[in-house]
């Protein structure tokens, strides 16, 4: 069984910063010394992203930081805000730029709110009860009676997860219609002090938000992509490889320099396996909408898979453009590809903490 997707929109915070300009303000959080100044811009440059939105930023031109959450360093025993501090920042920022996706998405999809059976949620940077799904709700005007679910703390591949489920969905009762949401406030997780992996990634995340309408498929809907496989796999001997925990001081996110050695090394076998489960070899692919986690794994992605080119091309705009959001960023490739009317099938592929490949058909 395959879903249409009727309906995709995506959503950035009100305010963005030139990355050069992040790297200037990130002094103030975890360098202590002159050659940590020095080394930091050098490490924003190499993430690819020029630019990045975040809840957190203010004014005309979003080039200042709200100092009132983020302050200085005092010394290397501050860590900045507290987890509570991060959450009820979440808690009152996350359904607004859900909101604004899942608007989008139900206008282009034609359905009016009160037609969702289902809402599904997906997010791993914030915690709160009753949360995003319920906010959703009573934004949108959706049924009282809408079926809930919510897919949390699974990492940058959560909005395949999130696809998972919607097939699964319509697949069992053809009359569902389903909205899938995924927001992430990643810049809510900043953190203090040096820890070369934890700077890579104060440099590279950033807020975002995504939404798909979908629905069973309908005899003769050529023009709609149809979601109509997935898969997983768990790459061995990798769970130190990528994390995220909860801290005293916001989710810690660590990403080791040897992931980009798991994926050129156990990749390529495992999606020629899966393909071949659905007919199809790396050379029918049309295109491919692959999480950018950062340059070192797109790159270890095209070398692995032996990609032209220009296959990471969208999904390096992306991480360009908006930063690596989570969760979303993979949706906010897809609404590309699918603008520019990109060959299909389609691969959208992400990874995740574990180290986990998830993996979805398009066609």
């Amino acid at each position: 069984m395959s879903c249409i997707i009727l309906g995709l929109g995506t959503a950035l915070p009100q305010h963005a910063i030139a990355q050069c300009d992040a790297a200037d303000l990130a002094r103030d959080f975890c360098c202590q010394n002159d050659k940590r100044l020095r080394l930091l811009p050098a490490l924003y440059r190499r993430t690819g992203v020029q630019r990045r939105s975040s809840v957190l930023l203010e004014g005309s031109d979003g080039s200042q930081v709200e100092h009132s959450f983020y302050r200085p360093s005092t010394g290397s025993s501050d860590y900045g805000p507290t987890t509570r501090e991060r959450m009820e920042r979440y808690a009152r920022a996350a359904p607004a730029l859900a909101t604004r996706a899942a608007r989008r998405a139900l206008k282009e999809s034609g359905y009016r709110p009160g037609e969702m059976t289902h809402l599904i949620t997906v997010s791993c940077s914030g915690f709160s009860a009753p949360g995003v799904d319920v906010k959703l709700i009573t934004a949108l005007g959706l049924r009282p009676d809408v079926e809930r679910t919510h897919i949390g703390f699974m990492g940058c591949h959560g909005a395949i997860n999130g696809l998972r489920v919607v097939r699964a969905l319509t697949g069992a009762d053809p009359a569902a219609r389903v909205m899938l949401c995924a927001v992430e406030l990643c810049s809510l997780h900043m953190r203090y002090g040096w820890d070369p992996d934890r700077v890579v990634a104060n440099a590279l995340f950033a807020d975002g938000a995504a939404a798909v309408v979908a629905a069973s498929s309908r005899g003769g809907a050529h023009n709609f992509w149809n979601v109509t496989a997935t898969g997983s796999c768990l790459i061995p001997d990798s769970s130190d490889a990528m994390s995220w925990h909860i801290g005293d001081h916001g989710f810690e996110m660590s990403l080791s320099p040897r992931v980009p050695d798991l994926i050129a090394e156990h990749l390529r076998l495992w999606i020629e396996q899966w393909l071949a489960r659905q007919g199809l070899c790396l050379r029918s692919v049309g295109s491919w909408a692959i999480h950018p986690g950062g340059p070192r794994i797109l790159s270890a992605v095209e070398n692995a898979l032996q990609l032209a080119p220009d296959a990471t091309e969208v999904s390096r705009e992306v991480l360009a453009e908006c930063g690596n959001m989570s969760s979303p960023t993979v949706l906010f490739i897809l609404e590309r590809l699918r603008n520019r009317n990109a060959l299909r099938p389609c691969i959208a592929l992400a990874f995740g903490p574990g180290l986990v490949v998830e993996a979805v058909l398009l066609v």
